[in-house]
């Protein structure tokens, strides 16, 4: 049974640590924009809030746990930083447009638009982090 655990994780390991880190900055990232829109900031600033601080999270967990890149000098944090915020930028622009269509034109619920938006964004920043470091 031990060695098939290991077996498991030797292959489903990564995977299995992106899903976690992606569960808590999916976490962080749900609680601070509706914390911020709950005092009135607008969607679009507190997803932008929201979307940094939850990005700075997944980038120093997704170094160190996830993807085990163990250099740390500068010049590859900062190579790997750039990446990661550029091409986070990128499902940044996804998840902007879903939220305009869902909550502006749509008028949907904003509890279900970004729970869906966050599915979307998932996936999109899972192939992107893959990219960087691997």
């Amino acid at each position: 049974m031990v060695k098939t655990i290991n077996l498991l994780y030797a292959k489903y390991g990564a995977a299995l640590r992106y899903l976690i880190v992606g569960g808590l900055t999916t976490g962080i990232n749900l609680v601070l924009f509706f914390a911020l829109t709950h005092i009135n900031v607008p969607w679009f600033w507190a997803n932008v809030a929201a979307w940094f601080l939850s990005v700075l999270f997944a980038f120093i967990a997704n170094k160190l746990v996830v993807f085990a890149s163990k250099d740390t000098s500068a010049e590859v944090v900062l190579r790997e930083g750039v990446s990661f915020f550029a091409l986070r930028g990128a499902s940044l622009l996804a998840d902007t447009a879903i939220l305009f269509v869902g909550l502006t034109l749509l008028h949907g619920s904003p509890v279900i638009v970004k729970l869906i938006d966050q599915v979307v964004v998932i996936v999109l920043n899972y192939a992107f982090s893959k990219q960087i470091f691997s």
